[in-house]
């Protein structure tokens, strides 16, 4: 039985579901926090009574979820052997985590039942002011759990999908802080000494966010450089992403996919290159 997200979401404080003064004032306020940063957070969106289910969801798909151990970049590429050491392009840095992929979240799933509920996607639309605005049509990563273990995390990068929603589903016993810095770069300028700079140690540009399971985060992380902290204990911590982009169609990279859930499909091999933007991931 399919999920009813009327069940899950705080319509008190949030009323997605209808149009009116409430919704209106709600988006003014994340119209304000996304042209400041991007990045707004709508706090408890999923009621408490109802994060439980969440949780087991999460936990029973858990060993599914492709665990990888390597080096990788901030955009995800290759080494540039070219350029100076100190190019962020040449700094690679170890990441340790596991994304559990789309195809593990059928019509039962309480995540799929979100993303794909007819008032969702056009709430965060609004939100983000879009009008090319549609869902990711990756099917190993429309709809994914982020999995951090004891010791693991996921060093500074850049997101390839232009706007990503997460929802905070359990935290690490300690540690699992989510830092990023906004506006880094933008469609046409990789700000490659803004980049070198924070890499370097500068921590000014950094914001950091406490994020509590419930909590429905909007986040445009193709233009903000951003990390999640190492989680300590024996606690994983979960995060559920639902993905959008500015193009249909759209699918993530075969090199990229292949990093991160293991795998590729025919059809990311079919639609690399199809990017509109020339940034380098």
């Amino acid at each position: 039985m399919t999920p009813d997200p009327l069940n899950y979401v705080d319509l008190q404080r949030y009323p997605i579901h209808e149009t009116g003064t409430a919704r209106d004032a709600l988006l003014d306020r994340l119209h304000d926090d996304l042209a400041t940063d991007g990045c707004a957070v709508l706090k408890d969106f999923i009621r408490a009574d109802r994060m439980a289910e969440l949780v087991a969801e999460s936990d029973s798909v858990a060993t599914n979820g492709h665990r990888s151990f390597n080096r990788t970049n901030a955009y995800f590429t290759q080494d540039h052997p070219t350029l100076p050491e100190s190019h962020p392009l040449r700094r690679f840095y170890d990441r340790s985590n596991a994304f559990i992929p789309a195809d593990n979240f059928g019509p039962s799933s309480i995540l799929r039942a979100l993303y794909q509920w007819p008032v969702f996607a056009p709430f965060i639309r609004d939100a983000l002011e879009e009008e090319n605005f549609y869902p990711y049509a990756d099917p190993l990563a429309d709809v994914i759990i982020n999995m951090v273990e004891q010791g693991e995390g996921f060093p500074w990068h850049f997101d390839t999908n232009n706007y990503t929603v997460t929802l905070a589903i359990q935290n690490g016993e300690q540690g699992g802080a989510f830092e990023y810095c906004p506006w880094l770069r933008a469609a046409d300028d990789e700000n490659y000494e803004g980049v070198q700079a924070v890499l370097d140690g500068d921590r000014d540009p950094i914001r950091s966010l406490d994020l509590v399971p419930g909590d429905l985060q909007i986040f445009k992380g193709r233009y903000a450089l951003h990390r999640v902290t190492p989680v300590q204990g024996n606690r994983p911590r979960y995060v559920g992403i639902f993905s959008y982009v500015a193009e249909p169609g759209m699918v993530g990279s075969p090199e990229r996919t292949h990093q991160l859930y293991g795998r590729v499909l025919p059809i990311h091999e079919e639609r690399a290159g199809l990017r509109v933007d020339t940034l380098i991931d």
